[in-house]
């Protein structure tokens, strides 16, 4: 089956109260442990957002060269993600639609181009 990543940036996520991010996060497992239950749920995680980042890294002249922050100037921060593996983009577009409702802020969905590696514990 297609691999999807459904992911949310930071920045489009409206200020929220605390007690808001609590019971937004309470209706989020409840989808997370939906998934789970389908057994479509890859892994997930959230609570990202710029004060998550711990360095940057780039190549130069052919070596990693590592930076504390700031980082990469941009607007946008992942905040967080699910991976799922669903049959098809209908499937996918249903569980992000899920995501997008209980959390009230955007969703995007990314279609893997094929099969990702997992961890192999041995």
């Amino acid at each position: 089956m297609p691999e999807y990543l459904i992911t949310f940036n930071d920045e489009w996520v409206p200020d929220q109260r605390s007690e808001q991010i609590t019971d937004k996060g309470t209706a989020a497992r409840a989808v997370v442990a939906e998934m789970q239950a389908a057994g479509v749920l890859l892994f997930t995680n959230g609570g990202l957002d710029r004060s998550t980042a711990l360095f940057s890294v780039e190549a130069v002249d052919g070596k990693p060269v590592f930076t504390d922050g700031p980082f990469v100037e941009t607007k946008e921060h992942l905040g967080g993600f699910c991976a799922v593996d669903v049959p098809d983009d209908e499937t996918a577009r249903y569980w992000a639609g899920r995501l997008a409702t209980v959390l009230e802020w955007p969703q995007e969905v990314h279609r893997f181009r094929g099969p990702g590696l997992a961890r192999t514990d041995g």
